[in-house]
């Protein structure tokens, strides 16, 4: 396939994510949309903001602020980060969107007239104080089980008792503390998903290349107890997309808006049509890519997600798009991460543990953060972060491997010779035996890549980087020089040549040192080195390179020490 759609899954609007959230979704599916990009492949790299919901109406009102207008602020402040890191999103749309919105209830409307969508009455705790319907989730009492007093409607953090939001002893308002509360009956709109669990069924079987991690958790959702369940797609708050059959009003459920749940994944295909209209072009911009129909049928969809995503992405949104009767693209690789853990526990946004975005890119260049969260990824299990491990890895890979490669090559080469690429001698059988060894290893890295082995990739990398050191330590060009000018010459020229295939190789990890590295050596050209030998004689004798700034500065054991301190606990 040579077009690729990557879908992230999308940040929620009511905070700064931290590094547990980034490599979960994001980075990963930028490693591979620019891998894909390297490869000359058409790529479509889509994220968004997920705008809707009660907790985006709480962090609104907790700023003092509507919350389209804090909803907008954030959307800024997160765009502004993904550049900082790097994401090379060709659109960071919004779920508040008016395309979101059509789009949204435009699937709804294809739900019901295909009998997937049902009415259902239910009782739900109404708060005279706040003048709202309230989530499980926003109500806290004393837990019937364990007597902790801040249990919630839908489960005790203090026992893990699953509860109901009338088990609760006193129980309270999130949002007003109000004891004020009330159990009405209210009526919602349910997807039926149970009707379309053998359809499901039948379509992951068919993903025999999926992760573990991913298929182990849709087939528990599908199976386990009593299966797939129907699912809420509506809620009694003000803030989302309002509740429509398509184009027409739904009788019984004004003022009501589609659960965020329902219309977040949809922001995929609207944030690809929001793309089109900012670049003033018609439907078949973002057709060709969404509508089977239209062009998306040579398409290869790759999804990136953390583990607790999986159930919305391999149930309710394939089965929104499968009930839609429609010929929509559906995922054909989902690619799911454990969690990120933190210094012996957990990230904590409540609590302000660990690193966040915004906190990481004030420390440090991007690159650092990308190289280490990429090279340990949680793909196979959790992982953990500790500044002592960050220290050693930052060091040793980036510093003493790859940085220490580039200025030894390019000093030396000032030194003796000149700032332009040297010309004399031949390469023997030790130049050689690197240039078959690199194409091994390059094609190595380009499998992992591939099958989206994250830390597989890394290490290849990484091994294609300690390839030049071990030939330049054994060839010993500063010796060579003494004796065979002409030597030292070839061996030096080999030199300069790797700095720019490990920049090319590099890209798609550490995208900014990567371009240092292609600047100083005035190279132009960034093709994937599909001639391993080529590659290698890119640039000739003659062409003329600078000698770059340190590539890669070592963390001191002093900031370690400090960054430890300042992130152990409250955000500042």
């Amino acid at each position: 396939m040579n077009r690729v759609l990557i879908t992230s899954a999308i940040p929620y609007i009511n905070g700064i994510k931290h590094l547990g959230n980034l490599v979960g979704s994001q980075l990963p599916a930028d490693l591979y949309a620019r891998y894909n990009r390297g490869r000359g492949r058409e790529v479509m790299f889509i994220c968004a903001t997920d705008e809707h919901g009660t907790p985006a109406e709480l962090a609104a009102a907790k700023a003092g602020k509507p919350v389209a207008e804090f909803c907008a602020e954030m959307h800024a402040v997160q765009s502004e980060i993904a550049d900082g890191f790097r994401l090379s999103f060709d659109n960071f749309g919004r779920s508040s969107s008016a395309r979101n919105h059509k789009l949204t209830q435009h699937f709804a409307g294809k739900l019901a007239e295909n009998g997937l969508i049902e009415e259902v009455s239910e009782k739900q705790v109404y708060s005279n104080a706040d003048g709202r319907f309230l989530p499980d989730r926003y109500i806290e009492g004393e837990c019937p089980n364990c007597g902790y007093d801040g249990a919630r409607g839908d489960q005790c953090e203090n026992c893990t008792k699953q509860l109901d939001p009338t088990d609760l002893i006193n129980p309270r308002s999130a949002i007003s503390g109000s004891t004020d509360l009330e159990v009405r009956e209210t009526k919602h709109l349910y997807l039926r998903q149970s009707k379309l669990k053998d359809k499901l069924d039948a379509w992951i079987d068919t993903k025999t290349d999926w992760p573990v991690l991913t298929t182990s958790i849709a087939k528990k959702w599908l199976h386990d107890g009593d299966g797939l369940q129907d699912r809420g797609i509506t809620r009694d708050l003000d803030w989302g997309v309002p509740v429509k059959k398509g184009d027409e009003d739904w009788p019984g459920m004004e003022g009501k808006v589609f659960y965020v749940w329902f219309d977040a994944p949809i922001e995929y295909i609207a944030a690809t049509a929001e793309l089109a209209d900012k670049l003033g072009e018609g439907d078949d911009f973002w057709h060709r890519w969404w509508r089977t129909d239209k062009g998306a049928d040579d398409v290869r969809y790759v999804q990136f997600m953390g583990k607790d995503n999986v159930p919305f992405h391999t149930l309710s949104f394939p089965a929104t798009i499968m009930g839609s009767g429609e010929p929509w693209k559906l995922v054909d690789y989902i690619k799911s991460f454990n969690y990120l853990n933190y210094d012996g526990g957990q990230f904590s946004t409540s609590k302000g543990r660990g690193v966040f975005m915004d906190q990481a890119l004030s420390i440090l260049p991007a690159d650092y953060w990308r190289w280490w969260l990429l090279s340990h990824a949680p793909e196979n299990s959790d992982a953990e972060f500790t500044w002592e491990n960050f220290q050693v890895s930052i060091n040793k890979d980036l510093a003493d491997v790859l940085g220490n490669f580039v200025s030894r090559v390019t000093k030396f080469c000032r030194s003796k010779f000149s700032e332009a690429v040297p010309e004399g001698g031949s390469y023997g059988d030790l130049e050689n035996t690197l240039i078959a060894d690199l194409t091994a290893k390059v094609r190595a890295y380009e499998a992992h890549m591939e099958a989206m082995d994250i830390r597989k990739a890394a290490q290849e990398l990484r091994g294609i980087w300690v390839a030049g050191n071990e030939y330049l330590q054994t060839a010993a060009p500063w010796t060579t020089f003494k004796t065979d000018p002409d030597q030292a010459a070839a061996q030096i020229r080999l030199a300069l040549n790797l700095i720019r295939l490990y920049a090319v190789l590099s890209a798609p990890f550490i995208p900014d040192a990567a371009d240092t590295m292609l600047k100083a050596m005035n190279a132009e050209d960034d093709s994937w080195p599909d001639d391993v030998p080529a590659a290698l004689s890119a640039l000739p004798a003659g062409h003329s390179f600078n000698v770059p700034e340190n590539v890669f500065a070592k963390i001191s054991d002093e900031d370690r020490e400090s960054w430890q301190a300042r992130f152990a606990g409250t955000r500042d």
